[in-house]
């Protein structure tokens, strides 16, 4: 268990535990039972402060404490109140109720456990913008792109090329999933490498990204995270899709808001979508649009940004909830559109390795005694 620390730590946790109609949207009487839970730990000071949001189906945390990431306190109060919204979802009759939560008793850890993690201890700023992007029905290779445009390419980010604060580039610390293990890359040195891995999406992921060492921040705190979490790896089989969530810090050093932003104005294809099973484009969308509708789709992405101050948060600022976000969305209407009309051929369906989780390989077990050899 973590000491207590005078950084501020931010933990954005989310999990599937209901939703109506099947796996559109999380209704808000879930969201109601999350939000009394928080505020009860709010008022004990177990955190300093919390939001409740939504992406399509999963129910998300944002929560602020001192208490540093990995904390079994705030996690086993994640997992309470999971298991409080999916016993309400259960009275309800909700699609899925309970379907990320895949141990049958909290262990100190949500880790492994079936919801999904993001955490960042960090010594705030002045002024510390943080943007939490919550995506739905997609995979956290889907961060890949986006989050190597913030920091690394400067068509992106006109900082890394204007700003003397963010020139000498940044630190990729980049998991390989399949095997766990991790190495950590320098950009823009070793930037043909980085793309050498992270092209590879559903295998080597970005997990972390640091500041180097002798600039504005500290090098050994994070300014962007993602989570990692493959549910097939810990199921054993498909029981969802792993819906990737990211914090990410804004200005001052880092990229500007509206560079972090930038990235996601291309609806770029990711995994997932219906039945985790087809390739389709990220749709950036207000909160209000965040139900997934159109073949349980398209993938979704929301954005909510704060200011953070002594652990308070101010916010959210819906941040896609902006016109200048329509033609994407047309874009990617499109993209949906043009997938689609592929029905169960590649490259809409996925190629058959990564279908090695889902019920594919049920229906091709079920042919195998009718192939004759050739």
């Amino acid at each position: 268990m973590s000491v207590m620390s005078e950084k501020t730590t931010i933990s954005l946790i989310k999990a599937d535990v209901g939703s109506l109609p099947g796996h559109v949207t999380v209704p808000e009487e879930l969201k109601k039972v999350a939000t009394t839970n928080l505020q009860k730990m709010k008022k004990n000071k177990t955190i300093l402060d919390f939001r409740v949001l939504n992406a399509g189906d999963d129910l998300e945390l944002i929560m602020t404490h001192k208490k540093g990431v990995d904390n079994d306190k705030i996690h086993g109060l994640a997992w309470d109140t999971f298991e409080k919204a999916a016993k309400k979802a259960k009275e309800m009759g909700l699609y899925g109720a309970g379907q990320d939560l895949l141990a049958d008793a909290f262990s100190g850890n949500v880790r492994g456990m079936g919801p999904g993690v993001a955490e960042m201890e960090i010594t705030e700023r002045p002024a510390e913008p943080v943007i939490a992007f919550m995506m739905d029905k997609t995979e956290p290779g889907a961060f890949n792109l986006p989050i190597f445009r913030m920091f690394a390419d400067p068509f992106n980010t006109a900082g890394l090329v204007i700003d003397p604060s963010l020139h000498n580039g940044f630190v990729f610390e980049i998991w390989d999933i399949m095997e766990n293990k991790r190495v950590f890359m320098n950009s823009p040195e070793e930037m043909y490498d980085i793309l050498a891995l992270i092209g590879g999406k559903s295998r080597f992921v970005i997990k972390r990204v640091f500041p180097k060492k002798g600039g504005k921040l500290p090098p050994d705190e994070p300014v962007a995270v993602i989570s990692t979490e493959k549910l097939y790896k810990i199921a054993g089989e498909y029981v969802g899709k792993d819906d990737p969530v990211a914090i990410v810090r804004g200005q001052s050093g880092l990229p500007a808001v509206g560079e972090v932003l930038e990235p996601f104005a291309f609806p770029h294809l990711v995994s997932g979508w219906m039945r985790g099973s087809h390739n389709g484009p990220i749709m950036p969308v207000p909160f209000r649009y965040s139900q997934c509708t159109r073949f349980d789709g398209p993938p979704r992405v929301i954005a909510a940004g704060f200011q953070l101050k002594n652990g308070v948060l101010a916010g959210p600022a819906d941040v896609f909830d902006d016109p200048a976000w329509d033609y994407t969305r047309q874009k990617s209407a499109e993209i949906a559109e043009y997938m689609r009309r592929h029905g169960p051929f590649e490259p809409h369906r996925l190629p058959s390795e990564d279908m090695e989780y889902t019920t594919l390989p049920k229906v091709f077990k079920k042919l195998e005694r009718r192939f004759e050899k050739i």
